[in-house]
């Protein structure tokens, strides 16, 4: 099993800048479906393809500034297995789990710090979003056990998931009052679902719930609701159409593939010959098996044993909403220490955040849907 590896550190030549590195480690995880790689170009990494001045032939990419290498060593880790440029020798290696990932993270993560030991004292801090709400947490964790049995130890300070999946009860049960919020079905119809769900929207217990949720159902059925908060829907175009706006991240989706798959790409990059086919953005062809619970308890038992965790959400996102992640933060029973407040960027509201006792944060984003730094990319950095 090979497991592919970004490394990436700032174009930026400045002294302060390179202080400032030294300082922290970070390591990106997506999972299991998703790869790091739109975390790399979409997001926080310093690159991304020139868009709008793509014609033909290979992607150009440009300097991004408000890249978080600024501040940080970022590796972003293809995992699982199967996902991005990694691979297995075996079929066996391609079956995995949110354990058995978390196992091989360690594993790599040792084993690049032996081959790098001048970033083996930063402090290091595991992240990612969406369904890397469960892989974060569970990966954290097992770094804490495998530190306990010895050996060489990895210095973890603390984690950050951004729209994280936790479980079914607090995710699924927000979407409901989520789309209230968000008027996106009516009061009578959320006063219904409150009247005849008691609360419960993800197993519905009695015929009054289930034909109320099914109405609800109707009424968003269809939507990427994901997208469309936040951003235009675009339907499915070919790869050889790039006609439009420079702002819209399917061109960039679709110039990956091209760049991906270009043979100078891979030889530059150190992809083995014949060790994938074509790439893929997303994979959902994996043979991953969902093998955790609720990832409450983990991140309890992070928290109060010394782990810094930022928890932040896009207040668009219906997949994993912010009223999910607020509630399970709430649910761990940690006294406030700074009580909501406004953060910024450039002079304006840019989200809300709230601090509680066993250095935990909580905060909002405002606008964004579930990968909060491509709409406040400039506002996250700054607050890095």
């Amino acid at each position: 099993m090979k497991i592919k590896e970004w490394r990436c550190s700032t174009i930026s030549s400045s002294q302060r800048s390179r202080r400032r590195r030294t300082h922290s480690s970070f390591g990106s995880l997506v999972g299991p479906v998703a790869l790091p790689f739109s975390g790399l170009m979409f997001e926080i990494g310093p690159l991304k393809f020139d868009v709008g001045g793509y014609t033909e032939g290979l992607p150009t990419l440009y300097y991004f500034p408000d890249s978080w290498t600024k501040v940080s060593n970022i590796i972003f880790l293809d995992s699982p297995v199967g996902t991005g440029f990694s691979y297995a020798k075996t079929e066996e290696g391609f079956y995995t789990s949110d354990r058995k990932s978390a196992n091989q993270h360690v594993t790599f993560l040792r084993k690049w710090l032996e081959e790098h030991p001048e970033f083996s004292s930063n402090p290091l801090y595991i992240g990612g979003d969406s369904y890397s709400g469960i892989t974060v947490p569970v990966t954290a964790m097992e770094i804490t056990h495998v530190n306990q049995k010895g050996g060489m130890q990895l210095n973890l300070k603390g984690y950050l998931v951004g729209n994280g999946a936790t479980d079914e009860w607090y995710d699924g049960n927000a979407r409901v009052p989520f789309l209230h919020g968000m008027g996106l079905i009516s009061d009578e119809l959320f006063q219904a679902a409150k009247q005849t769900c008691n609360g419960n929207y993800i197993s519905p217990a009695n015929a009054q719930c289930s034909s109320v949720l099914g109405a609800i159902n109707w009424c968003v059925i269809g939507e990427d609701l994901r997208r469309r908060l936040v951003e235009d829907h675009l339907g499915e175009l070919p790869l050889s159409d790039f006609r439009l706006p420079v702002e819209c991240r399917d061109s960039g989706y679709r110039l990956s593939y091209v760049w991906a798959d270009d043979h100078d790409v891979r030889a530059t990059l150190g992809i083995h010959n014949g060790s994938i086919g074509s790439w893929m953005r997303c994979n959902y062809g994996i043979k991953f098996m969902h093998d955790v619970g609720s990832m409450l308890p983990y991140h309890h038992n992070l928290t109060t044993s010394g782990y810094r965790a930022l928890a932040y959400s896009g207040d668009h996102d219906v997949d994993m909403p912010y009223l999910g992640t607020e509630a399970w933060v709430r649910a761990l029973g940690f006294s406030i220490v700074d009580d909501w407040r406004a953060w910024y960027s450039g002079g304006q509201v840019a989200g809300f955040t709230r601090s509680y006792s066993n250095n935990l944060t909580f905060a909002t984003v405002k606008g964004a849907g579930t990968h909060c730094t491509r709409v406040q990319a400039q506002g996250m950095f700054n607050n890095a």
